[in-house]
């Protein structure tokens, strides 16, 4: 069975993968894939193994009738860049790589409330440039965090995460927003309409991106928000109204934003990197090894099932 795997993976995902599939990586690509490149993958592949940004849209799938390729094997928990309906009605599955990305994309999410409240990045900038004058009562005064209240965007797994790290670890009061009701979310927590979850101190996006959550976040919602809110975003970038943030922060109407996902990834307005009260990573929210490497063998976990016959374990239409 021949395998397209669209980036370069950790040398252990490679080697469980060649050892079982004929392999071609594009191992020294740091690139998404082109439209002629996804229209060649879905040609003359039997499997991919895409990852984000690689945009099998609906357009691709209609220039490709009867396609070879039988299963995209997403790296990822989040398939955005998949219409996975037009992949259903071309006959090829879908599926991703859930569990293995929560605890480390709840981690990026503290990892932003902290850099963001405390003005960390601020201050390391500050430092590196040689213009810390020495320690002072009023020298960068942030916004303390524990005890403060969070509205979490998406109860999923993340966000419960989130939430036990925000209340075991900081005392945080948490609700929360969902689109549908959860019985249990593993916390004293409170499940409130949008309005409610973004008028806390903090506010964090956890939700799937996709058509249903595309731009949910837009400026009515931060219009919910205290002049004191600080906005993180750890989803996807469009799940967020990006120039509504942008105008946001430029009339101050929040104290800042901490993001680790963008509209128009890898591009960030020149806005935001502007701002000294945003914090802004390069989509750190699963950059850890042993993190990559399982989601890694999660995606090559179901190209065996697939090669095997047998149901995908993380199938998504």
């Amino acid at each position: 069975m021949k395998l397209l795997i669209t980036r370069r993976m950790p040398a252990r995902v490679l080697a469980a993968a060649e050892a079982r599939f004929d392999v071609t990586s594009r191992a020294e690509e740091a690139r998404v894939l082109t439209a002629e490149e996804l229209r060649a993958a879905l040609r003359d592949f039997d499997a991919v193994m895409p990852t984000l940004g690689d945009r099998f849209s609906a357009e691709v799938f209609a220039d490709v009738p009867g396609p070879r390729c039988r299963l995209l094997a997403n790296f990822g928990v989040g398939y955005n860049h998949i219409d996975v309906e037009a992949a259903a009605r071309a006959g090829v599955a879908v599926s991703n790589t859930p569990g293995a990305v929560t605890d480390a994309t709840a981690d990026i999410a503290l990892s932003l409330i902290l850099m963001t409240a405390r003005r960390l990045g601020e201050g390391e900038r500050i430092l590196r440039a040689g213009n810390w004058v020495g320690w002072g009562p009023t020298q960068m005064l942030g916004t303390h965090v524990s005890g403060k209240s969070v509205g979490i965007i998406g109860m999923g797994r993340i966000g419960k995460a989130i939430a036990r790290r925000c209340h075991y670890g900081f005392g945080m009061e948490v609700v929360f927003h969902n689109r549908s009701p959860v019985a249990d979310a593993g916390i004293p927590a409170r499940q409130v309409a949008m309005a409610e979850a973004m008028a806390q101190d903090f506010v964090v996006v956890a939700v799937p991106g996709g058509k249903a959550t595309h731009h949910l976040i837009d400026a009515a919602a931060l219009a919910a928000m205290k002049p004191t809110g600080i906005f993180v975003n750890i989803a996807r970038g469009d799940v967020v109204d990006e120039a509504a943030l942008i105008a946001t922060l430029a009339a101050g109407r929040i104290a800042g934003a901490g993001l680790d996902v963008y509209e128009f990834e890898p591009k960030v307005p020149a806005e935001l990197m502007a701002m000294e009260n945003v914090t802004l990573l390069p989509h750190l929210g699963t950059a850890a090894l042993e993190v990559r490497e399982n989601m890694g063998m999660m995606a090559v976990e179901n190209l065996i099932a697939h090669l095997e016959g047998r149901d995908l374990p993380n199938r998504v239409n």
